[in-house]
C-alpha cells in the first residue's frame, strides 16, 4: 500500500544520503502511485462512454518535465496555460494533437504558435475570438478550437480558486444580460468553433457542484448544434478540479464515483456524440508526493515545544499563507528514517512545527499533536505532489530541494530518479543577477 511504500522510502532515503545534514530537505514522488491515478482516471470513464477521451494532464499542478513525460507514457496528455508550460509539455514529447491550450492571457504570439503546431485552444472571451478570426483567416489551422463558459455556478470553500462564481475571471460569463444569445451566434458565425469549455472544479467545490457546471455547457452544446442544424461542437472539455482528501492517505473523492455522477447527471453528454477532454492536476499528483525536512532545533515558546525545520514556505506556500484553507498532515520520523510510534513514545504532545524563513507565520503546522519531536529527527509532509515543491518560493533566497521519484523494487529496495537536482548557491547567485554585479553602478 501506499502508506508503507512511503515509509521504505522515507528510510531509504536516509540511508542512500538524499537527506543528510547537507541535504536537510528532500521531496519524494511515489512513481507507482502516479501511474495507478493515471489509470484510475482513464478507466473511470471508459466506463461511462465509448467516445474519445483526452485526459490532458494541468501541468500547472506539477511543472516537471519527467512527471510530464510518465502520465505522457501513461497514457495522458497536457493541458497548458502560458509559453513555459507549453515549453515543458513539448520537451516531455507531448504531441501537439495531445496538448490543449488555456489562459485567460493568451498573447497574439501564443495564438499563432498554437494554431502553427495545431494544438487545441479555448478562447477566453469575445475579444480573443476576434483575435482568432483574424488568425484563422490568414493561415490554415489543425487547431480545434473552442470556447470557454462561465456557468456562473457559485463557489466552494476556497474563493479564491473558485472558478465558476458570478464574477470569475473566467471564460464568458453565461448568466450575463444577453452573453448566451451571443455566444449561440459566436458560434453560428464560426463554422470553425467546434468545442465548448467549461471548468468549474477545485479543492474545496463539491462534486455536485462539479456536475452542475458540466451539465450547463452540455445544455448550451445541445442548444448551439440544435441551433446551427447539424452537430458543430463534437467535443466538450469540461475541465478538471477533482478535489484531493488532505486527512489521511485514502484517496477520496474518487474518479469513477465522479464519473458516474455525470453519466447521471447529464447523461446525453456520454451517449457517445461527443469526444471529450479533460483538465485533472492536483487529484493525480498530490497523494503520491511527500516532503522530507530534518529537525534542526527544538525549543519551546510560552510552554509550547517548537521543532524548527528546513521545511516552510519555500515549499508549502499555500499552507503558510492560507493554513486554514490548506492545512497538511505531519508524520514523525526518526534520524534513521523509522516511524516513531510504539508504546513507548508519546504520540499526543501539542507542539508547533515551524519552517526556516525570517516571518512569525512560517509554520507547517501549529498546536498539532504529535511525537515529541527532536533535533535530528525527520518530519515527513504528505500530499505534496502537486502544487509544493514542484512551486519553489524564494523567500530568504532558500534553495529548491532536489526531487526524486521512488520506486520499490521487488525485492524490497527502494530505486530512486532524480527529477529535479537540488539547487546549488551557484544557480542562486546567477538568478539574482550575479553576472551582473556592477549594472548599477556609474
Amino acid at each position: 500500500m501506499a502508506s508503507h511504500r512511503r515509509d521504505q522510502a522515507v528510510r531509504a532515503a536516509v540511508e542512500q544520503g538524499l537527506l543528510s545534514p547537507d541535504r536537510p530537505v528532500v521531496a519524494l514522488l511515489d512513481t507507482a502511485g502516479v501511474r495507478a491515478s493515471a489509470a484510475a482516471l482513464r478507466s473511470a470513464f471508459a466506463a461511462v462512454t465509448d467516445a474519445p477521451v483526452l485526459h490532458a494532464f494541468a501541468v500547472k499542478a506539477a511543472p516537471l518535465v519527467p512527471v510530464l513525460r510518465l502520465l505522457y507514457e501513461a497514457g495522458l496528455g497536457a493541458e497548458v496555460a502560458s509559453p513555459g508550460e507549453l515549453a515543458l509539455a513539448r520537451a516531455a514529447g507531448v504531441p501537439p494533437s495531445r496538448t490543449v491550450l488555456d489562459s485567460p492571457a493568451k498573447t497574439p504570439a501564443e495564438l499563432r504558435q498554437a494554431l502553427a503546431l495545431g494544438i487545441a485552444v479555448n478562447a477566453d472571451n469575445p475579444q480573443e475570438l476576434a483575435r482568432l478570426d483574424t488568425l484563422v483567416a490568414s493561415a490554415p489551422t489543425a487547431s480545434p478550437i473552442g470556447l470557454r463558459v462561465n456557468p456562473q455556478i457559485g463557489a466552494g470553500s476556497i474563493g479564491a480558486l473558485s472558478t465558476a462564481t458570478a464574477t470569475s475571471k473566467f471564460g464568458v460569463a453565461l448568466r450575463d444580460e444577453g452573453a448566451r444569445e451571443s455566444v449561440v451566434q459566436a458560434y453560428l458565425e464560426r463554422p470553425w468553433l467546434t468545442r465548448l469549455h467549461t471548468h468549474t472544479g477545485s479543492q474545496g467545490v463539491p462534486l455536485a457542484l462539479m456536475a452542475e457546471g458540466v451539465a450547463a455547457a452540455y445544455a448550451l452544446a445541445e442548444e448551439i448544434n440544435t441551433k446551427a442544424g447539424r452537430q458543430q461542437i463534437d467535443t466538450l472539455d469540461i475541465g478538471g478540479g477533482l478535489p484531493v482528501n488532505f486527512d489521511s492517505d485514502d484517496e477520496t473523492p474518487t474518479y469513477a464515483e465522479y464519473a458516474r455522477l455525470l453519466a447521471a447527471t447529464a447523461p446525453g453528454l456520454f451517449d457517445g456524440r461527443y469526444a471529450l477532454v479533460t483538465e485533472f492536476g492536483r487529484s493525480l499528483l498530490a497523494k503520491h508526493g511527500t516532503i522530507l525536512a530534518r529537525v534542526e532545533y527544538t525549543k519551546t515558546s510560552g510552554g509550547r515545544p517548537i521543532a524548527v525545520t528546513h521545511a516552510g514556505v519555500q515549499v508549502a506556500t499555500r499552507t503558510v499563507y492560507a493554513p486554514e484553507s490548506w492545512p497538511l498532515r505531519i508524520l514523525a520520523y526518526d534520524a534513521d528514517g523509522r516511524p516513531r510510534t510504539g508504546p513507548e513514545i508519546p504520540q499526543d504532545v501539542v507542539q508547533d512545527v515551524a519552517g526556516p524563513a525570517c516571518f512569525t507565520g512560517d509554520m507547517l503546522a501549529t498546536a498539532r499533536a504529535l511525537p515529541l519531536l527532536r533535533p535530528d529527527d525527520i518530519v515527513a509532509v504528505p500530499d505534496t505532489g502537486a502544487y509544493y515543491f514542484a512551486h519553489h518560493y524564494a523567500y530568504n533566497s532558500l534553495p529548491r530541494p532536489g526531487i526524486h521519484g521512488f520506486t520499490v523494487t521487488d525485492a524490497g529496495g527502494v530505486a530512486f530518479a532524480t527529477v529535479r537536482r537540488p539547487q546549488t548557491l551557484d544557480e542562486i547567485v546567477a538568478e539574482s543577477g550575479g553576472g551582473l554585479a556592477d549594472a548599477l553602478l556609474d
